[in-house]
């Protein structure tokens, strides 16, 4: 990682900084790591198989649901993305204009595109996950199946709670925001 500080300072700063305050230190590190092996796996990919490809993480995320559902509507390929429906434009016009996706339109909904992969796409794909899967392999080199397991159960675990749950806790922290606050008396 090419972070400027090593990994234990940083925790042990953030420790520091919230010594006192009401807060769960343990979750904050869990997610603060989650967030950091993110960057870093994401930062390893596009600079290495997929630099090789000419394409961004968003590009080839996009690929592979496509890849996957063989054929897609333009708004469920921006959820299963986890992109909005405005980057998923840029990102089919950048994969359409090198030939990898075409759209069409839905044909009970003029309104609706569909995605799917050009014969190029798929070629694309099938030689590039391959190598794609090398560097999944290495980047979890040092962890035994147990732990990969474990991780993914976790993982899974914790996208699930966010789709049963996420939404409403958005939806009270916004109305909990707007709530008028009472005024202090200056002085």
């Amino acid at each position: 990682m090419t972070d400027d500080h090593h990994l234990t300072e940083t925790e042990q700063a953030a420790r520091e900084r919230l010594a006192g305050l009401d807060v769960d230190l343990t979750a904050a590190e869990a997610l603060a790591n989650l967030h950091r092996a993110v960057n870093a796996v994401r930062n390893h990919f596009e600079q290495s198989v997929l630099r090789e490809a000419d394409l961004t993480w968003t590009g080839f995320v996009v690929l592979w649901v496509v890849w996957i559902w063989d054929e897609l509507e333009t708004r469920q390929a921006a959820a299963e993305a986890a992109i909005t429906k405005g980057t998923l434009t840029g990102v089919v016009k950048t994969l359409e204009a090198r030939g990898l996706v075409e759209r069409r339109t839905h044909p009970s909904d003029r309104r609706r595109v569909l995605l799917r992969l050009t014969p190029a796409g798929g070629r694309l794909m099938k030689t590039l996950f391959p190598r794609f899967n090398a560097e999944e392999r290495f980047v979890l080199t040092d962890l035994d199946g147990d732990q990969i397991a474990a991780m993914t159960t976790a993982l899974r675990t914790v996208v699930h709670h966010l789709d049963a749950n996420g939404s409403d806790r958005q939806d009270a922290l916004r109305a909990s925001s707007r709530r008028p606050r009472r005024s202090r008396a200056k002085g």
